[in-house]
């Protein structure tokens, strides 16, 4: 699977720490970028990341922000993404098995960077359950962004 990665310059050290993990996992990876802590703004790397995904280039993205929830506000304004800034194992389970969400948020500045890792890795493991979810799943993205 192809991933979308991305982050600002707070969230760039978990970037490179999961872009890292995930390559050693055997996942493809398109770097969007930052590649550097120097600063930047996230609504450019989200919005980068979550045009790939809304194009199909990429089936999945990953984001990372001093608290993932700047970059999911600008990710989720990008038709056809369900961005989800995620703290825990249950709500990236949430995320993915009833909102089908194909961008994950993370926030640096609120999570370990061991803790982030495995969430990002979790999160691409959990399939979305479907059924009574696609429907709530079609009014989302009938919203448009």
């Amino acid at each position: 699977m192809k991933i979308a990665i991305g982050a600002d310059h707070a969230g760039f050290e978990v970037k490179e720490t999961i872009a890292r993990r995930l390559r050693e996992a055997g996942f493809e990876l398109d770097d969007c970028g930052t590649f550097s802590a120097d600063a930047v703004d996230y609504p450019d790397y989200a919005v980068a990341v979550a045009r790939k995904v809304a194009a199909g280039e990429c089936p999945r993205g990953i984001l990372v922000c001093g608290t993932g929830i700047g970059v999911a506000m600008a990710a989720g304004k990008i038709p056809g993404v369900r961005a989800a800034t995620v703290h825990d194992r249950f709500t990236a389970q949430m995320s993915r098995e009833h909102n089908d969400s194909n961008v994950l948020c993370l926030g640096a500045r609120v999570l370990e960077p061991k803790h982030a890792v495995e969430l990002a890795t979790f999160w691409l493991s959990v399939p979305f359950e479907g059924g009574r979810h696609e429907r709530r799943v079609r009014k989302i993205d009938a919203l448009g962004g």
